[in-house]
């Protein structure tokens, strides 16, 4: 196998492939890209056993034939290359020999038989959907996911078509809960909701943020999610097991609502959680006559407070949250305005935009 390929389209490839490929696996060909070359071009192929990405690039391609190599090292050897082009041949051994102007590699290798096989796509059922949308759903959900490898089932997000085409996207980890909604146009033929794992969708996210505009589409079989757009495909396995009945989670409509302008509820935040306890990131929200108050308690190091205007009228009430759930949620929405409702003191806050709940945010109340 040989070819010549502009080094920045190797590079690409292998850096879609640096969250992918596992450092430290019983397997050591998981930390490898598998590298393809024939008449039509180039594919870099990386694989898990969980999620797997296939990218096609053009290049020269003067003999051809497969190889596998380390992701993480090749990668870091094409950033630093002298020229805009390199040379990659294959060696006898599974050697690797990496040319580009006075530089010279030879790589350790290993057989591309070995390299394990993608799950199979023909059953897939995608959807075209507009990646800007996509990305908007992941970005306003991602952060609420579980990372207690113990409750697997909350390890992702969960995407359920609705009626009218559709799709909501729910996240949570038991502490707080971000649902989103947004019309995705297709029949995704699916009789209830998939779970989407974490990993498979920060890098989705990371596909989407390379180009949100490309025409991208989506399907789902057999346990697995279907990701392409021109010149990639990402395919990775989903969670299996029931996602729970989040609805529930989510109160009434609170019979304490205000709205609060977002930078300055974010600004009054980050100000007063300097001083709450380390890990809790603890504050009181106080609600009096047109008046939010923040804060923050800690005997280490002293006591903070900040009033914001807010147009409230009724009870006071004092509330504890975690600070940084609040701007997790403050820092994705888009509006001037946010609305909040509150209960009493043991009831979840709830977050949106003014009159609108197609984006919505649930966070638990702590005792400070």
């Amino acid at each position: 196998m040989e070819f010549r390929i502009a080094a920045d389209e190797l590079k690409k490839a292998l850096h879609r492939a640096q969250g992918i490929v596992e450092r430290k696996s019983t397997m050591p060909i998981l930390s490898n890209v598998l590298i393809n070359a024939s008449k039509s071009g180039v594919t870099v192929t990386a694989f898990d056993l969980d999620i797997g990405i296939v990218s096609d690039h053009p290049a020269e391609v003067l003999k051809p034939g497969a190889v596998t190599v380390s992701a993480k090292y090749v990668f870091d050897i094409v950033q630093n290359l002298p020229e805009a082009q390199l040379t990659l041949k294959k060696l006898p051994n599974n050697y690797a020999e990496i040319v580009s102007g006075s530089a010279h590699y030879k790589i350790v290798g290993m057989a591309p038989e070995e390299f394990p096989k993608l799950p199979k796509e023909e059953s897939s059922q995608l959807v075209k959907l507009s990646g800007t949308t996509l990305l908007e759903m992941i970005k306003k959900t991602s952060f609420a996911i579980s990372t207690d490898e113990t409750r697997y089932i909350l390890n992702g997000v969960f995407f359920e078509p609705r009626e009218g085409g559709k799709v909501r996207m729910v996240a949570t980890d038991g502490h707080r809960l971000t649902l989103i909604e947004r019309e995705l146009s297709g029949e995704f033929k699916l009789k209830g909701g998939v779970i989407i794992p974490r990993k498979g969708l920060f890098e989705l996210k990371r596909l989407l943020e390379e180009a949100p505009d490309a025409e991208c589409q989506l399907g789902f079989a057999d346990n697995s999610a279907l990701f392409k757009k021109p010149g990639l495909s990402m395919v990775m396995r989903l969670i299996d097991g029931q996602f729970p009945e989040y609805q529930r989670v989510i109160p009434k409509e609170g019979e304490k609502q205000l709205n609060v302008n977002r930078a300055r509820f974010t600004d009054g935040l980050k100000r007063i959680s300097l001083l709450s306890a380390d890990k809790s990131n603890a504050v009181k929200i106080g609600l009096s006559d047109g008046q939010l108050r923040i804060t923050a308690n800690n005997p280490d190091l002293g006591e903070a407070k900040d009033d914001v205007e807010v147009g409230y009228k009724g009870g006071p009430l004092t509330i504890g949250f975690n600070a940084r759930y609040l701007l997790d949620v403050l820092s994705v929405m888009e509006s001037d305005e946010v609305a909040l409702e509150l209960g009493d003191e043991h009831s979840p806050g709830v977050l949106h935009a003014p009159g609108d709940k197609s984006y919505t945010a649930v966070v638990m109340p702590m005792r400070v």
